[in-house]
């Protein structure tokens, strides 16, 4: 539209002023000449949002299928098979998704977002009414780090809640949920912090019992994909500093150059994080969904149900258990989820520089 827009724009210019002041040709030329500049501009700046776009679609709506195994595999202490490889979890994908169809696969994604705003718009709240700083300053300091440190975990401990009743949204098999509301995590989110709402077991933990393993997994997760973030950006930035490209390639090497960087670097974040901390994760997860008289698939046939009942006492409980009864291994089940889950990513970016290299060429 801004291009429809610009170009009808210049041409009514042109044509008053040609009207009035019968401009040479050689203006005429000049003019679509600065004209060519300018919607070779715009289309770089829309490439770099249509690349942008696709790596968040791609990390928010494609790869939530594998979220949701991810999780019901982690909460599935019953399970025998612990599709640590992507063969065996797009094996249960299938048998899932012919059982009980393509809903089961993408439910609780509303629910993801809604805390995912929730989190940030908490992060805003508490910044602008404290002093903890939002971002650190290039001339950071101990105390700065401190702080938004500790705003990253207020910020965590205030959306745990409404993060716990959308992990049951995801994790709740399809067979016996009920076509939830779009705010209905926010209400069992409320209804858990007043004692109200749907009816738990007494092994429901506490939410006191769940800030520590909450606010660590989250302030562990936020510095791990910062610190990666930013030498992975200092590497392909040095890398893309030596490389000359050639007179036919500079407007697309420079394209991909000012975009890709930071999508590689924060692809590259979320993966090492992921990995890294998969095993609290999974501890969480438990804690979290113990005693919410949750019902998941089995993961091991992809046709049954199988219920919660788990009695963890807290996170060390919890960890002691799971080596006990499922072995170290245990920690991981469900991680050939993330493997399916970053090579969709990858593919996706891959495909994605592919198109606009070739737009881009074409058009210079």
């Amino acid at each position: 539209m801004e291009l429809f827009v610009a170009f009808w724009l210049w041409f009514v210019c042109l044509i008053v002023f040609k009207w009035h002041w019968h401009f040479s040709p050689l203006y005429i030329i000049s003019s679509l000449y600065n004209l060519f500049l300018f919607l070779s501009e715009q289309l770089n700046r829309f490439a770099g949002f249509g690349i942008g776009l696709a790596s968040l679609f791609t990390e928010n709506v494609l790869a939530h299928p594998c979220i949701v195994l991810r999780r019901q595999c982690q909460v599935n202490y019953h399970a025998r098979n612990y599709h640590l490889t992507p063969f065996t979890i797009v094996n249960i994908m299938y048998s899932i998704n012919k059982t009980q169809g393509p809903r089961a696969l993408w439910k609780g994604m509303g629910s993801t977002f809604i805390v995912q705003g929730i989190t940030l718009g908490t992060e805003g709240i508490v910044s602008e009414f404290t002093p903890l700083p939002r971002e650190l300053s290039h001339k950071w300091n101990l105390k700065q780090i401190g702080g938004h440190l500790l705003l990253k975990g207020l910020t965590h401990v205030i959306a745990m809640p409404f993060y716990s009743a959308s992990l049951i949204e995801t994790v709740q098999s399809e067979i016996i949920r009920d076509n939830p509301g779009i705010l209905d995590c926010v209400k069992e989110g409320i209804g858990r912090v007043v004692g109200m709402g749907v009816p738990h077991s007494k092994r429901l933990l506490p939410l006191m019992v769940l800030i520590f393993p909450t606010a660590l997994h989250g302030v562990l997760h936020y510095v791990i994909s910062s610190v990666v973030q930013k030498l992975v950006l200092l590497f392909l930035k040095r890398e893309n500093s030596h490389s000359l490209p050639t007179e036919s390639s500079t407007s697309v090497q420079s394209m991909l150059d000012a975009y890709f960087p930071e999508l590689i670097a924060s692809f590259a974040a979320s993966l090492c994080a992921d990995v890294m901390l998969y095993p609290l994760e999974t501890v969480l997860h438990r804690l979290h969904i113990q005693g919410t008289r949750t019902i998941i698939d089995n993961t091991d046939l992809g046709y049954e149900v199988l219920p919660i009942n788990t009695q963890y006492e807290g996170v060390r409980d919890c960890i002691n258990t799971i080596k006990r009864e499922e072995g170290m291994l245990g920690f991981y089940k469900g991680f050939g989820a993330v493997v399916v889950q970053y090579t969709l990513h990858v593919a996706v970016l891959q495909l994605t520089k592919i198109i606009y290299s070739t737009l881009l060429q074409n058009v210079s």
